[in-house]
């Protein structure tokens, strides 16, 4: 049973808060900044979403809606005392609308232990439907508009060299996905998996031999971070928060079919994996980039009591 929690244990609780960490600009976003406002805490705001990339699902034209989805990230992000973003690509973008506040570039971490444990499993191959020595290919995600898995079957259909596509996600768009594989001609060689546990991505990201991601919505793509970690070979279609994710590794091409389906095509480098892990390991842990927030919010706290008693 649940201890009943009164209105006074409520402001206790309250009062002893020392700064506020939103992660929408939206109803609990609000309830953050008014209640920072009171306590006259520091407000931290993680900018995870591209809201503008998501306008197709309101029912107003499109320029419109994308407006005012910048505005309200906009106003929201200068009203606290710092901003993360995962990428720099972000930032160069917040700067671009507008926002004036204080940025710092914290990317979003992953338990590289875990991921970096996945194992390659025939058993697991053959139950998503890859025949044996067919190479698999993984798509990873939502099945939704923004994440632009119509190019992922496209790309995977202008592939020549044999292999299986094992799409991981669901979504609203998951039957006017599996009628386009149909029509593209690689229904039989598509498996759509379906949501899995997190606990089973490891070994299905081991077990594939290439991740293709088509999405250029996201704030960084923790999928390319979680691939990396299990060493997986990555080709994905070229933006800037991808660039900064990948780095050196990796294969960035065009908004194409074809030029997917080449990089899809191509070997990896030789020690390859063995590299990828070690530069994700010192880029991505969750454990150090949450001591990274930490160091933020002490720093906050610092100049707010500076400015408390000047």
């Amino acid at each position: 049973m649940l201890p009943f929690v009164t209105s006074e244990r409520v402001a206790q609780t309250l009062a002893s808060l020392s700064i506020v960490h939103a992660h929408s600009p939206f109803v609990t976003g609000w309830m953050g900044a008014r209640l920072a406002r009171r306590l006259r805490a520091p407000l931290v705001f993680t900018y995870h979403t591209q809201l503008e990339e998501y306008a197709h699902y309101f029912p107003f034209e499109s320029r419109v809606t994308r407006n005012a989805a910048s505005r309200l990230t906009r106003n929201y992000a200068n009203g606290a005392d710092a901003v993360i973003v995962p990428t720099k690509a972000m930032e160069r973008h917040l700067r671009g609308l507008g926002v004036a506040t204080r940025i710092e570039v914290v990317p979003s971490g992953i338990d590289v232990a875990l991921f970096g444990s996945g194992r390659r499993r025939e058993d697991l191959r053959r139950r998503l439907g890859v025949p044996q020595g067919r190479r698999m290919i993984v798509s990873v995600g939502r099945l939704a508009r923004e994440k632009n898995v119509e190019l992922a079957l496209e790309a995977f259909a202008a592939l020549t060299t044999p292999a299986h596509l094992v799409i991981v996600g669901d979504g609203p768009q998951r039957e006017s996905l599996g009628r386009l594989a149909q029509r593209l001609g690689v229904g039989s060689r598509t498996t759509f998996a379906g949501e899995l546990e997190r606990s089973s991505l490891p070994d299905v990201y081991a077990s594939a031999d290439a991740l293709l991601f088509t999405s250029t919505s996201e704030t960084q793509g923790l999928v390319l971070v979680e691939a990396l970690a299990t060493g997986l070979d990555v080709i994905a279609v070229d933006s800037p928060q991808t660039r900064d994710v990948l780095g050196d590794f990796g294969t960035v091409v065009p908004p194409q079919p074809a030029a997917l389906a080449a990089g899809l095509a191509k070997e990896p480098q030789r020690g390859f994996r063995e590299r990828i892990v070690r530069a994700i390991a010192e880029r991505f842990d969750g454990r150090s980039l949450a001591d990274r927030i930490i160091a933020l919010y002490g720093d906050l706290l610092s100049q707010s009591a500076v400015r408390a008693v000047s």
